[in-house]
């Protein structure tokens, strides 16, 4: 029996979407869908070890490496941690205090132990920053314990309809949570459908205050060298540890307003990956 197609229409993106038999069936299959048939054949040569470039417009390939295995992704976890706790909706102005047990492997944090910040603060620096130490305060905030909220993020990831996506941490990490290039970009199209995190992940600098520290002011960078490119970064995550190396993910708009998502994982320098994804990005450009 052949299967209905739908369209489902979010605030930015469209996603193709079959209709099997059930509503029950339709509401947990419900997926984006990349078209890998127009991938070009003369591509750039890239030193990292796995990259998708997909036109946002209409979800066509244009350059893919080794787009399925899963690697560790390192702090693009967060982007799931993110929309976790605006799911569970904890209200932004709730504040949260930075603990002992916040601060583990998180030594080159802004945010010292005993500081107080709000939830929104804590997701600019979870996002921004990629600060570990927000990560898991936000996690606590949430659901109480590390635990349930990493449950609740592998919950979202098979909503998602993401099969090769696993999370044992909120932060990345944990070299076990792990994605494809393929997944990646579409947990990026999902994670621009939040307002709330679209904005902060294309804002260069935020300044923030410690609630409970008189004149304490945080600064906030964004780790994203490409916001500071000649494209206009709509959204987009870093992500590094020894097991990953280094990762990217962005979706950017050049003058013309064309758009691309772009994804480098496993490039061996901090640098580099912003050379190689510039560059990718550039050669995307000239395809559209």
């Amino acid at each position: 029996m052949l299967l209905a197609a739908f369209v489902f229409f979010s605030v930015n993106t469209v996603y193709f979407v079959e209709a099997p038999p059930t509503e029950l069936q339709a509401a947990e299959d419900k997926s984006c869908h990349f078209d890998f048939s127009k991938v070009r054949a003369k591509t750039p040569h890239l030193n990292l070890r796995s990259a998708l470039l997909v036109n946002y417009s209409n979800g066509e390939v244009l350059y893919a490496k080794d787009p399925d295995s899963p690697r560790p992704i390192a702090s693009i976890t967060k982007l799931v941690t993110a929309m976790v706790v605006l799911d569970d909706g904890v209200k932004l102005d709730t504040t949260e205090t930075i603990t002992r047990d916040d601060a583990r492997q998180s030594s080159r944090s802004r945010l010292r132990v005993g500081t107080r910040l709000t939830v929104r603060d804590l997701l600019c620096a979870a996002l921004m920053n990629s600060d570990n130490r927000a990560a898991r305060a936000l996690a606590r905030v949430t659901s109480g314990t590390i635990e349930e909220f990493v449950r609740a993020m592998n919950l979202k990831a098979r909503q998602l309809g993401l099969k090769k996506t696993e999370f044992f941490d909120p932060t990345g990490l944990d070299e076990r949570n792990v994605s494809t290039a393929h997944e990646v970009a579409k947990l990026l199209h999902y994670a621009y459908d939040y307002p709330l995190i679209a904005q902060i992940t294309s804002t260069a600098r935020h300044r923030c205050r410690a609630l409970n520290r008189k004149n304490a002011w945080i600064q906030i960078a964004n780790t994203n060298q490409l916001i500071r490119s000649k494209y206009k970064v709509l959204t987009g995550k870093t992500g590094y540890i020894r097991e990953s190396d280094y990762c990217l993910t962005t979706l950017v708009q050049n003058a013309k307003g064309e758009r691309l998502t772009c994804v480098v994982l496993g490039v061996p320098g901090d640098r580099l990956r912003f050379r190689e994804a510039r560059r990718l990005v550039e050669w995307g450009f000239r395809q559209v």
